[in-house]
């Protein structure tokens, strides 16, 4: 698994950085999601390693124009592509509308099944090998935060124990190897659970969306792997950040620090930064979570 930064600007693109999109990729087959979707993101897209075909699922945190304004274009860029899979859209209120008053008015539609999935705090899916619940922010805007679970993987199937008993190898196996219990043509009842080696945790991986201080974040980032945090101000613009729903390197840091995550990664900077202030931004961060870095556009970090 691994978390690539296709945007990571605050408000408007500049020429430091894109404004908003955060891809993760689930496995080596290249599976991805979306996270936030702002303006050129699939110009980002076609500059990564990242296929468009890969694409699966796209989660919106709020409907602000930097977060989701490269939506139709990416979208009628895919059809335009001839891709078949389908894909999935999830946000808050108003997502739908966006998506499909933005696609009728351009006369524009999309070749590949589309479903969009309106949510509220809480479980917005599972799929068996993760789970992925939202968390409502604290920001100007009705917006969300996603904590990502993959489920523990099963221990390995102890096979020379299985011969050694006698349980000879046949299409059981993989039933056994799921921890269910099996019986045999000659009576005998085997239980895989007994035979299976400790389970691999799976990893968590916490995406806020733009947010001012709120208690909620301590349960979204609980012992995270990985915490996705916005930065959008310096520790010394508390007062303004906050105002308008936003959060300072400081205050990020103190939410990784006290919820547990291993490591944090801060997004979401103020056009006013340049290239030169980064390791600034960084040391305030370091200051109160050591385990910090900052993320940049096209930044491939692994989980």
């Amino acid at each position: 698994m691994h978390l690539t930064f296709l945007g990571t600007g605050a408000g408007a693109p500049s020429l430091q950085r894109n404004v908003t999109a955060i891809a993760l990729t689930l496995s080596k087959r290249g599976d991805t999601w979306l996270f936030d979707c702002g303006e050129a993101t699939q110009h980002q897209f076609m500059r990564s390693a990242l296929k468009p075909s890969k694409l699966e699922k796209i989660f919106i945190t709020h409907l602000h124009g930097d977060h989701i304004f490269g939506l139709p274009g990416l979208l009628t860029s895919r059809s335009m592509a001839g891709l078949l899979e389908p894909m999935t859209i999830y946000g808050p209120k108003g997502i739908k509308q966006f998506v499909e008053t933005a696609l009728s008015l351009s006369g524009s539609y999309t070749g590949f099944p589309l479903e969009i999935v309106e949510i509220e705090a809480g479980e917005v899916l599972d799929d068996g090998a993760f789970r992925v619940i939202a968390y409502p922010m604290n920001h100007v805007v009705e917006c969300y935060g996603y904590r990502i679970e993959q489920h523990d993987k099963p221990g390995f199937l102890d096979a020379p124990r299985l011969k050694a008993e006698g349980v000879p190898r046949g299409p059981w196996y993989q039933d056994l190897k799921e921890g269910k219990r099996i019986r045999l043509e000659d009576g005998r009842e085997i239980n895989g659970a007994a035979y299976l080696g400790p389970a691999t945790r799976g990893k968590v991986v916490a995406i806020f969306g733009d947010t001012g201080p709120t208690e909620v974040a301590l349960e979204l980032a609980a012992d995270a792997d990985v915490m996705v945090h916005e930065t959008t101000l310096e520790a010394a613009m508390a007062e303004k950040a906050n105002g308008r729903g936003h959060s300072t390197t400081i205050q990020a840091a103190e939410v990784a620090k006290l919820a547990g995550a291993k490591r944090m990664i801060a997004t979401h900077f103020s056009s006013r930064y340049l290239s030169s202030d980064r390791e600034r931004l960084l040391a305030e961060c370091q200051s109160v979570f050591a385990a910090t870095e900052l993320a940049r556009d096209f930044a491939v970090f692994e989980i």
